[in-house]
């Protein structure tokens, strides 16, 4: 139904509270991303509203920390646009905040806890090789 994957992946390694703040965090990336992934709001029987959601199924993936980093190193390679979420980023309380604790360390020194990619099928297939599906 679609072309393009939404995929986020997760270190293994984090706290569920800390995997639960990733994912969200990294969800609000992709879908600002991209024109057209947020459809229309939804109504119960009752004609009470909610809020829209995201159109396109995502896939919630888990990997450690070299697996991590192969998977930013593939999609960096490719330049695929990412969401990123950095262990810096627990301590901050703020997105000026986040953006400095990103800013502050070069690619090759971040410690990537999350990561989170919108592409070509394939393409997100190659890149997140060797995570597995979230428990």
């Amino acid at each position: 139904m679609f072309d393009t994957k939404i995929a986020i992946v997760v270190r293994d390694d984090l706290a569920v509270w800390q995997k639960l703040n990733v994912t969200a965090f990294l969800t609000s990336g992709i879908v600002g991303a991209a024109d057209g992934l947020i459809g229309e709001p939804y109504e119960d029987a009752d004609g009470n509203r909610y809020n829209a959601l995201c159109v396109q199924p995502m896939i919630v993936l888990a990997t450690d920390a070299a697996g991590m980093r192969k998977i930013f190193d593939r999609a960096m390679t490719r330049a695929v646009p990412l969401s990123l979420y950095t262990e810096e980023m627990f301590s901050t309380g703020h997105d000026a905040a986040n953006r400095a604790a990103v800013k502050a360390v070069a690619a090759a020194d971040l410690t990537i806890v999350g990561l989170a990619l919108r592409e070509d099928k394939k393409v997100v297939d190659k890149i997140t090789k060797g995570a597995k599906m979230h428990p």
